[in-house]
């Protein structure tokens, strides 16, 4: 038996027929870009989320970039961005010229840790960029009253956690914006790149609008220098019918890892997620730590079993960012997570068979000490 680490595949084997219609209703259209698939996505998506708004963008990172533009952040200016993220959070804000301020993680949920925010704020300081990792919601009412104390914008990562809760809240509409990823691995996933703003202020959203389209809004009439990121209509069709799906699928991932939780043999050479009172996650990555990550890799690949590292090098230890003098030792919490994190196959068309064959193999080597 194999067992993916996800498979995309079987998403459009289960809904093909509504992918097929949705790819012949955009190819009889004739209209490819910001037409009407794109608007009925966003009108839908902005009402999953429970949010005004919802303008749709090339990528996840776009989506993250177009909002510290639109909010005038700019060189000079510094952002505080978790220890342990994807890059792209880093990247968005290097490339709104400003500077991305490290925080480390709380221990247990990955996530950027509060109590460690209020001593990273300088005069400087415009925003903070929560990271809702791995589909866990971060602790957004501490982290915006820290914000509303020092004046500061507070724009969610949500690019992992479409559909995700925090205290029966949806993510995206936490904080004054938050920017969504749409890449094929998601829980919504399109067929290639795609991204999404949401927000509930007006004056932020037609702001991204205009920037997202060469800076204008009516056609050769460019009120500024902007960029050229927009959701295409193929994709949105995709998404809509994806949508209607997503809670569904959630549920299914949430079934994953209630079993590999109930049934995996935690102990101090594997530890287990770790879920807070008030998180309702959507498990987009089921995340163990280990000591012995690399030997327990090797064991899942020699059994045809799929696993990745989420991440292995964190951002303050990549190349892109040697000129900033981070020096390994700086952030101790995301520099051993780099090393002991092991991501498990989950996903909502993980078989039953294929999940016992994963605990049976991490079970028994746990078994044998």
């Amino acid at each position: 038996m194999t067992v993916p680490f996800l498979d995309l595949k079987a998403q459009y084997r289960e809904l093909k027929d509504e992918f097929d219609a949705a790819y012949a209703r955009v190819m009889d259209s004739g209209l490819y870009l910001l037409g009407e698939e794109v608007e009925a996505f966003e009108a839908e998506f902005a009402l999953y989320c429970q949010v005004k708004h919802c303008i749709g963008v090339g990528n996840g990172l776009d989506a993250l970039h177009l909002i510290l533009r639109s909010s005038g952040i700019s060189s000079g200016d510094e952002v505080i961005v978790p220890s342990n993220t994807y890059i792209a959070t880093w990247l968005a804000v290097t490339y709104s010229g400003a500077t991305p301020v490290s925080v480390e993680p709380d221990e247990r949920t990955f996530n950027i840790a509060p109590s460690c925010i209020e001593r990273a704020i300088t005069e400087r300081t415009k925003a903070i960029i929560p990271v809702h990792l791995y589909g866990q919601p971060a602790d957004m009412d501490s982290i915006n009253e820290i914000a509303v104390r020092y004046g500061l914008k507070v724009f969610e990562d949500a690019a992992q956690a479409h559909g995700a809760k925090y205290k029966g809240q949806r993510v995206g509409g936490l904080g004054d914006a938050a920017g969504f990823s749409f890449y094929p691995g998601k829980n919504l996933g399109a067929f290639g790149d795609g991204g999404a703003v949401t927000t509930n202020d007006n004056v932020l959203a037609d702001k991204i609008r205009i920037l997202r389209n060469y800076g204008s809004r009516i056609k050769y009439h460019n009120e500024v220098k902007g960029f050229n990121s927009r959701l295409d209509e193929l994709q949105a069709a995709m998404l809509r019918v994806k949508l209607t799906k997503l809670d569904a699928w959630n549920e299914r991932r949430k079934l994953v890892a209630s079993r590999y939780l109930d049934h995996l043999q935690s102990d101090t050479h594997l530890i287990l997620p770790y879920v807070p009172l008030w998180a309702d996650p959507v498990w987009h990555l089921f995340v163990i730590q280990s000591p012995y990550r690399n030997e327990l890799y090797q064991l899942l690949s020699e059994a045809d079993i799929g696993s990745m590292f989420h991440y292995p090098i964190p951002p303050h230890l990549q190349d892109a960012y040697a000129a900033s003098a981070s020096t390994p030792g700086k952030f101790p919490v995301a520099e051993q997570m780099s090393q002991y994190v092991l991501s498990l196959p989950i996903g909502p068309h993980l078989e039953k068979q294929q999940q016992q064959l994963v605990l049976n193999t991490l079970n028994g080597y746990i078994a044998l000490g």
